[in-house]
Order: C-alpha cells, then sequence, then structure tokens
C-alpha cells in the first residue's frame, strides 16, 4: 500500500471517529419534551442542564445543610434560667421549615418536668419528622423522667455511659399538710373557697380520701399516656415497660440492656451516624441553646423574693429547706425526677 493510501486511510479513520463522537454527544445530550433523552433513559429537562464544571450550586448547596444540635436544659417549665418553652417550640418550627436543615440531635440533661411542657416538645418534633428529616438524641449526666419522654420522639437514642435515665413515673402533686405544727405556733391560716375540694393540697388543709383518688387519677393518666409512648417509639410489650417503669432511674447499661436507649457513647458517635444517616458526612453542626438575658430590674426582684421568703419562714420557725416543698416551681402534673 502506498503512502498515499495510508495517509487517506488514516484521515477517514479520523473523519469517522469525529463523526461518531458527534453523533454519541447528541444522543446523551439532547433532551425531548418528556423528560427523556433520545435513548430513552431518564435525563434532566432541558432548563435543568448543568455543567458539572461550570455550575457547582449543587455542591454549595450540599455545603450548606446543617445538623441542629437542640439544647434541652434543666426543669421542662415555661421559662427558668436554661429553658424557655415557647422559645424550644418556635426554634423546632423553624429548623422544620428551613430547606438547609437536615436533622436534630438533642442534647437532654434534664430531670424532667412539667407533664404538658414535655407532651408539648414530643409532638412538636413529630411533627418536624413528617418534613422527612431525622432526629437523634444524645443524653447528658441526666435524661430522666420528661427528658426521657421527649428522647422517645428521636429514632436513635444515645447515652453517655455515665448518664443516668429512666425515671419513667408522675407526679401528680403533692401536699404538705402543716396545719399540725402552725397550730402549735399559734398560727391559723385559713383560705376562703367555693367547692369543697378547692383548696386541697394546700398546706393548711389536710388530704382527704376523696381528694387522694382524685389526684391518683390524674398520675395515672398521666402514667398511661407516658409508658404508651415508650412501648410505642421503644417497640417494646406494654407489660415489659411497666415492669420498668417504677419510678426508678437507670444506668446508661441498664438502660441500654432494657431497651431504653439504643447506643453508649460519645457525643461524636452520634454526630457521625447522624450524618451518615442523611448521606452527609462531616455535615456541619450547628447550636441552637436558649439563653435568658437577664437585666438588673430581674436580678434584684430575684434576691427580693429570696429574702421574703426566708425571713416568712424564719418568722414561722421553719427551715429554709421547706420552701420548695410548700411552694415548688415545678408544674403539675409532673413527669419529675426528684432527687
Amino acid at each position: 500500500m502506498s503512502q498515499k493510501s495510508k495517509r487517506t486511510g488514516f484521515v477517514v479513520f479520523i473523519i469517522i471517529v469525529i463523526i461518531a463522537v458527534a453523533v454519541a454527544g447528541i444522543g446523551i445530550y439532547e433532551s425531548t419534551s418528556d423528560g427523556t433523552n433520545a435513548t430513552g433513559n431518564p435525563s434532566l429537562l432541558p432548563s435543568q442542564k448543568r455543567s458539572f464544571f461550570k455550575d457547582v450550586e449543587p455542591m454549595k448547596k450540599f455545603q450548606k445543610q446543617y445538623i441542629a444540635a437542640l439544647y434541652i436544659e434543666g426543669v421542662i417549665e415555661d421559662d427558668g434560667k436554661t429553658y424557655n418553652q415557647e422559645w424550644l417550640l418556635t426554634t423546632i418550627n423553624t429548623l422544620k421549615n428551613d430547606e438547609s436543615n437536615r436533622a436534630i440531635l438533642l442534647y437532654i440533661n434534664s430531670p424532667g418536668g412539667g407533664v404538658y411542657q414535655a407532651d408539648e416538645v414530643y409532638l412538636a418534633l413529630l411533627d418536624y419528622k413528617k418534613a422527612g428529616k431525622e432526629v437523634y438524641a444524645y443524653m447528658g449526666p441526666l435524661a430522666a423522667s420528661g427528658g426521657y419522654y421527649i428522647a422517645c420522639a428521636a429514632d436513635t437514642i444515645y447515652a453517655n455511659r455515665n448518664t443516668l435515665t429512666g425515671s419513667i413515673g408522675v407526679i401528680a402533686g403533692q401536699s404538705v399538710d402543716m396545719t399540725g405544727l402552725l397550730g402549735k405556733l399559734g398560727v391559723k391560716s385559713e383560705t376562703i373557697t367555693a367547692g369543697k375540694n378547692k383548696n386541697m393540697l394546700n398546706y393548711n388543709c389536710p388530704l382527704t380520701d376523696e381528694q387522694r383518688a382524685i389526684m391518683q387519677g390524674v398520675a395515672d393518666e398521666a402514667y398511661t399516656q407516658f409508658t404508651g409512648i415508650v412501648s410505642e417509639n421503644r417497640h417494646m410489650k406494654l407489660a415489659d415497660v411497666q415492669k420498668l417503669a417504677d419510678g426508678r432511674i437507670y444506668t446508661a447499661e441498664q438502660a441500654e440492656k432494657n431497651g431504653l436507649i439504643d447506643h453508649i457513647g460519645s457525643w461524636d458517635d452520634a454526630v457521625s451516624e447522624l450524618s451518615l444517616k442523611i448521606s452527609n458526612p462531616g455535615c456541619k453542626v450547628t447550636t441552637c441553646r436558649y439563653e435568658k438575658s437577664e437585666n438588673f430590674f430581674d436580678m434584684l426582684s430575684g434576691v427580693v423574693t429570696n429574702v421574703t421568703g426566708s425571713k416568712t419562714l424564719s418568722s414561722l420557725g421553719l427551715p429554709e429547706t421547706l420552701a420548695g416543698e410548700i411552694q415548688p416551681d415545678v408544674p403539675f402534673p409532673a413527669y419529675l425526677y426528684r432527687k
């Protein structure tokens, strides 16, 4: 074969390769009106075509995604130094509607609190998950009673190896009958009411059998709600939950053996697993933590209240430690671990 023929054959081969590549390119990138390309495979719509080199928006969006580390600390009540119900509910709802937020990792360090407040947070977290987002929980030093109740909204529960949790039970109220002592001190306290049970649980009113039955009914109903939630979310038989739910606390190891938690590990362990669950290893974690700002008036009023309370108790000849028992700050009924 002559040199000229070889050159011509090579040129023809190059032309054929170029034509083949061009045809293949048309087949790959040509979109039809139904969103499929010429080969019939799923394809981006014309307006969705992107160059992986020039358009980095998908990567930017991926990088903006974050896990919210939502702190639940202190007694679960309307408003406290480390806890605020309105702030917490608003934050959960905001995260639900934030497209960049992929999941919530709860950090719980709480002895529990009000039945109403704990259930509100639990329901808010269930609503959050309806948006297709994940909820994990990590337990700090104490995640008891209402703290554990809220943790049940999580699909996976982690605990530190030194965590105390459980305390599945209810306090419907408490009665401190001071009538005998006040009588000895010559102090007479009387409350004017309409309705024979209106003054029940007051320190100047002995508890009757009827009133005891009334409060027991409240406790039993809240207890049924609590154990039912544990049974449903931890995938346990109700009878098994009730055996555990006698109000005691459990160590992390005991809780894991009894099925109350999933893993014993570190905060980083929980973050790592959750990041993999949402298919974004190394996902950014953003802290959401309530911080109460106290002004001078708030601090002053707190001091005055403490001093006034101390003087009142002193005048009755009572120790200051009884203040919290006579007028507790915790809302009742409560899922609360009393130390």
